[in-house]
């Protein structure tokens, strides 16, 4: 008889809702975590950086305070507060506590590794289970950049860490995690330069979006650039780092006083010795999972970034809802009908719900479009904030949305609007039926949909 009926390793954000239902089911539980109780959203992800984005917005709005008739002579950053109000948010006390007391929960505060199938080696003890769940989540990839061992970088955990507003911060990495930081910090007084290899910001993006996020931040006072290859880094001097790049005319060395690496991420899977569970993962690491989350092994599952499949709270935690249905037998919940949707949280947010324009012409379909600028709706103009675009993607023979994109004021809550409509799949045309609040940005999206035309 195997020591626990579930072994839980990792605390990512589907172990609140997975948990609890597993011991009120009568399972014994072992819960392991060799780190931050709560996984990169509540650390270092979504919690704390948005309560900084918040803060960063006050100081905007403080200094466009005329634009609405308002003076603010003088407003200054206090950025102790700041980091006070952010460290306050993140603060999972309560739910490590929780956690740890659950009645049906051993839990361990020791990293994990297989020691077979059925076995994990925790600290020196090796316990059994009769199922195992990983869910160690990524880490910020560390890339192989000339010198960068040799200097003081900073990955997006250790930026939350700081007690003072860098002088000059220099990104590597212009997409989400690097835009959101670099916005954050220009508006709480940095000068921000964002260097990106690909030829615009946000390169799964569509051209047209990426093309107003960048206006977004250079207008902000931000440097963007974008096609540059970084060569090398050198910290000649505590405080002054220079990073080298060729953006097609030469090379360039920017000076900065601190350095964020935001190029992507990797899955902590190295230190779980997988091969001794025969635990399948692809080229970039990522554990395989079938469509209720199984990995190769039939009693070991994967979810959440680790698994490859989703990079937000919203997929982890419905990655531990399919798991639950599956294990269970609660529901009939699968990955393949899980519709990709995010945000972007610059200010304006951006956000996108299944296809882009791009993917929407590769797939072959007959895809109409309709597309309209926040500078066009009403209510963006009266709160002053005209920034981005609308865009609408329907297949025209089966009346369904294939994609949406919102860049602009209240993107981030409009965009959820179409997860409900496209997971019913629903016709468009019942969506163009539906009355709307005036004055809402959200009012116009019917109305939008009369300007549905075939892609080129």
């Amino acid at each position: 008889m195997a020591d626990y009926d579930v072994i839980w390793i990792g605390t990512g954000q589907a172990t609140g809702t997975v948990v609890p239902r597993l011991t009120g089911a009568g399972k014994r539980v072992a819960l392991i975590e060799g780190g931050e109780v709560g996984g990169s959203c509540v650390n270092y992800g979504c919690t704390p950086t948005k309560t900084m984005v918040a803060s960063a917005r006050a100081a905007h709005m403080a200094q466009r305070g005329p634009n609405f008739g308002v003076e603010i002579p003088e407003y200054s950053i206090d950025m102790a507060t700041v980091m006070k109000r952010m460290n306050a948010m993140r603060d999972n006390s309560g739910m490590t506590e929780w956690l740890r007391t659950m009645d049906g929960v051993d839990f361990f505060a020791e990293y994990a590794h297989f020691v077979s199938d059925h076995e994990v080696q925790v600290g020196d003890r090796v316990i059994s289970g009769d199922t195992i769940v990983v869910h160690t989540g990524t880490s910020a990839l560390k890339v192989p950049i000339d010198g960068i061992d040799d200097v003081d970088w900073l990955d997006n955990a250790g930026l939350l860490e700081l007690d003072a507003v860098p002088d000059h911060l220099v990104i590597v990495g212009g997409s989400y995690i690097g835009m959101e930081f670099g916005q954050i910090f220009r508006r709480l007084g940095s000068a921000v330069t964002i260097i990106e290899a690909a030829s615009q910001l946000m390169p799964r993006e569509d051209g047209d979006i990426a093309a107003a996020a960048e206006e977004i931040l250079t207008s902000g006072g931000i440097d963007v650039r974008t096609g540059a290859e970084v060569r090398s880094v050198a910290q000649p001097e505590q405080g002054r780092i220079e990073v080298t790049f060729d953006g097609g005319d030469g090379a360039e060395t920017i000076v900065g006083s601190h350095l964020l690496l935001a190029v992507g991420r990797v899955p902590n899977t190295r230190a779980l010795h997988l091969d001794a569970a025969g635990v399948e993962t692809n080229e970039r690491g990522y554990i395989q999972v079938d469509d209720v989350l199984r990995t190769n092994v039939d009693h070991i599952y994967a979810l959440g970034d680790v698994n490859g499949e989703g990079a937000f709270t919203h997929t982890s935690v419905n990655d531990g809802e399919t798991f639950w249905d599956h294990y269970a037998e609660a529901g009939d919940r699968r990955l393949s009908d899980r519709i990709p949707i995010y945000a972007m949280y610059i200010d304006p947010p951006l956000g996108r719900i299944g296809m882009s324009e791009r993917e929407a012409r590769e797939s072959g379909r007959n895809v109409l479009m309709a597309t309209r600028p926040m500078s066009e709706i009403a209510r963006a103009k009266e709160k002053d904030e005209t920034a981005g675009l609308i865009k609408i993607l329907v297949d025209a023979d089966t009346e369904e949305f294939v994609g949406v994109a919102v860049l602009g004021v209240g993107g981030d809550e409009i965009i959820n609007m179409f997860a409900p409509f496209m997971l019913a799949k629903q016709s468009f045309r019942l969506f163009r039926k539906a009355v709307m609040v005036h004055p809402t940005v959200g009012e116009l999206l019917p109305w939008i949909l009369d300007d549905l035309e075939p892609l080129d």
